[in-house]
């Protein structure tokens, strides 16, 4: 399983399936899928080996915890060989939980998620401000997610795209 090719049906109806539910067991996750739950649990460690599968993440809602404002901070630099500086940077912040290095109008995009407009402030004033290498940002405030997934992966749509 140490490329692409090297996957079968099984093994993307088990990413999938874990996608959707990583609290199945594998004995049941096995008998939805006509296996062994050993079988699962041997294809899991492969898939883990391999990377392709890092951990599970517990999904929370922000909102009930008191996160109220989620932002998106374009983010243009100096110069684009200062990226992997910044990022360091940025990952220091908390309420950063995601940055991409982009093309675009903006040499990195992060996701920002605070408690209120005064948190959003201090991250953008206080924190961000400081980083060298930062030559401005522009601020998008969400006012509503409409939703959020995982891209579905099958095999089929994975032989569609090598053709």
């Amino acid at each position: 399983m140490t490329g692409k090719s090297n996957f079968d049906k099984l093994d993307f109806q088990i990413i999938q399936a874990m996608m959707d539910n990583a609290n199945i067991s594998y004995a049941d996750l096995g008998k939805k899928l006509f296996v062994s739950g050993g079988t699962i649990h041997v294809r899991m460690k492969k898939l883990q080996e391999t990377g392709i599968v890092r951990g599970t993440k517990l999904h929370i809602n922000h909102k009930l915890l008191g996160y109220d404002v989620i932002a998106f901070i374009g983010i243009y630099l100096e110069k684009s060989s200062l990226y992997d500086a910044v990022a360091k940077e940025l990952k220091k912040i908390p309420e950063i939980v995601r940055v991409n290095y982009t093309t675009g109008n903006y040499s990195m995009f992060a996701e920002v998620i605070c408690k209120d407009i005064g948190q959003l402030k201090f991250v953008l004033h206080d924190e961000l401000q400081k980083i060298r290498g930062i030559e401005r940002t522009d601020t998008i405030i969400s006012l509503e997610e409409s939703f959020s997934r995982d891209v579905q992966v099958d095999e089929s749509r994975e032989q569609i795209a090598a053709h």
